[in-house]
């Protein structure tokens, strides 16, 4: 992970600790991204403190959250800056099922949830979309998972393909 995927999982993780309490990500899960932070460098007075919290000091993770938020000047957020994050999780998503770093019918599950449906469904995940829901339709014949995974990468890697050669167009 570098130092811009963080950013930008850090501006979708404040997006959502504004919704509704049980859509909100944990407080782990805010730790977490603090030490994802931390380790790519990135620098906020506050940050080692929020990545440093023990299992049972998690209730401060909120508090020291939003503080790292300020102190790197991500409030307040933007629609454009979250759609931008937003691309970039996702294309750092299925360059993590292209790289088998991450399991792909998980990284399809991310990039549906946190990305596809906040960003309308756009045509370019659409594929990788397709695939995701087709992994949670109920059938009398369970999917073939392999299939289903060899399926995800291959759609992941063209989704960045398409997105190299558009960007290189530009």
């Amino acid at each position: 992970m570098d130092a811009v995927v963080a950013i930008s999982l850090l501006r979708m993780a404040a997006a959502d600790v504004a919704m509704e309490p049980w859509q909100r990500p944990s407080d782990a899960y805010l730790v977490q991204l603090g030490l994802d932070a931390l380790m790519t460098d990135i620098e906020a007075p506050s940050l080692p403190l929020l990545a440093g919290l023990a299992r049972g000091e998690y209730a401060q993770a909120r508090e020291l959250f939003d503080l790292v938020l300020e102190e790197l000047g991500l409030l307040p957020l933007t629609s454009k800056d979250l759609a931008k994050a937003r691309w970039t999780a996702a294309r750092w998503w299925a360059g993590q099922i292209v790289a088998c770093q991450i399991d792909p019918v998980h990284g399809a599950k991310l990039i549906h949830e946190e990305a596809a449906a906040e960003l309308d469904y756009p045509d370019a995940l659409q594929p990788i979309v397709d695939l995701a829901r087709a992994l949670d339709l109920p059938n009398d014949q369970p999917p073939d998972r392999q299939h289903l995974r060899d399926r995800v990468t291959s759609a992941a890697q063209d989704f960045l393909a398409t997105e190299a050669h558009q960007n290189h167009s530009r």
